[in-house]
């Protein structure tokens, strides 16, 4: 319903039953998938259907409701549950809209509200409100509804969600096409520093301006994540976007605003962050690999084969061509992610390519024999190897 308004495809369907029982679905031959209240699967179609429900909170957190379901339950009573007025519309077989909530006046006025203080008992809807902001950026966040948002925060309600509801909400956010927004609506009601602190604590930390001419660190983290968004990056991509600076908001006062040795401390805290959120491995393993090594990328053209080399190995390149790739793009997303260089070429990603087709066109079995020919073991043959891979490297740069 609300995307059909809004003009955007409409990539599934969600059905509300009213005025039945769970019986009277099992008979005309639905399945039933719903753990906690009943929801069936369309026998031909295999879309879902819901009876219309109410619920009532018995519990602090995600978990803490219980569902009430029968045939005496309205279509209206149904909607009020809802988070959002614009996710608060139905309409009937017949073609007619039930807006009980004014979603569509919210829709025209661009505007995110909740439907009601049932809003303020879902923790997780904070999350879907910040998902929303990033899937729709041109829309504002209610006063009222970022006011409740602080309520709720403050009350400790954000702090009962489970990691695993916060990483699939995470995940979603940060593959729609302004993840800057899930961000910044969670950072303005005070969720983001209970939910991500290691994110938070980067606003407010300075980065010197030649490099970076936002100058403020989190306000670059937006920047990058938005370009992630618009080069089209898989999730692994955005995820090691997001860590990549994390070691910024720890670096001592001392050193600012130059960050020595944040690479270090982003590897530490974006393990910390990854083991808490139960993020998956492929994501953790990239931002791993992109916090140590984006300084390296950026400075590549400086490089000469040898230290090429070695950053392909420190990289895992050639036995992982494809994580080294969404590194590269990692690593570009970072660099264009700063005022007024969205659309700044970046040689190094070309360049790099070239060093690892070169160093992974090198015939290893003739090396390995040859170097074993002439009595070398072990190490010594890996250093052969990593030799050859070295000249045709310089062969391939011309350097």
């Amino acid at each position: 319903m609300r995307d059909r308004l809004l003009g955007r495809p409409v990539r599934d369907h969600d059905w509300v039953v009213v005025g039945a029982t769970p019986q009277q679905m099992l008979d005309a031959g639905y399945r039933p998938v719903g753990r906690d209240f009943p929801v069936f699967l369309h026998p031909q179609t295999q879309e879902e259907y819901a009876l219309a429900r109410t619920e009532r909170k018995t519990a602090p957190g995600y978990h803490g409701f219980s569902f009430h379901a029968d045939p005496t339950v309205t279509l209206e009573q149904d909607l009020a549950r809802r988070d959002l007025t614009i996710n608060a519309m139905a309409e009937d077989a017949q073609g007619r809209v039930v807006d009980p909530f004014g979603g569509q006046r919210d829709l025209q006025d661009r505007v995110l509200r909740h439907v009601g203080e049932a809003f303020a008992e879902d923790p997780v809807r904070i999350l879907r409100l910040a998902r929303f902001a990033a899937r729709l950026p041109d829309f504002q966040v209610a006063p009222e509804t970022m006011a409740l948002c602080r309520q709720m925060v403050a009350a400790g309600e954000v702090d009962a969600l489970v990691a695993e509801r916060v990483w699939q909400e995470l995940a979603g956010g940060l593959m729609e096409p302004a993840p800057s927004r899930m961000l910044q609506v969670l950072r303005d009601c005070g969720a983001l520093a209970r939910l991500l602190p290691e994110v938070d604590r980067l606003w407010g930390v300075p980065q010197p301006e030649q490099h970076h001419p936002e100058v403020d660190t989190g306000a670059h983290l937006l920047l990058v994540l938005d370009t992630s968004a618009r080069l089209s990056a898989p999730l692994p991509v955005r995820y090691a976007c997001l860590c990549h600076d994390l070691g910024k908001g720890t670096t001592p006062g001392d050193l600012l605003p130059r960050h020595h040795g944040h690479e270090a401390r982003s590897v530490a805290l974006l393990y910390e962050m990854s083991d808490r959120l139960r993020v998956p491995s492929d994501c953790r393993e990239l931002a791993d690999v992109v916090a140590r090594e984006h300084g390296n990328v950026h400075r590549s053209g400086e490089l000469n084969a040898a230290a090429l080399m070695r950053l392909l190995e420190r990289c895992d390149a050639l036995r992982r061509p494809d994580r080294f790739e969404q590194m590269l793009l990692a690593c570009e997303c970072d660099a264009r992610g700063r005022a007024g260089r969205f659309d700044a070429p970046y040689p190094q990603r070309e360049r790099l390519r070239r060093a690892l087709a070169a160093a992974r066109s090198v015939d290893s079995a003739s090396i390995t024999a040859a170097a074993a020919a002439r009595g070398l073991q072990g190490p010594a043959i890996g250093a052969a190897l990593s030799t050859a891979r070295r000249d045709a490297i310089a062969q391939a740069l011309g350097n």
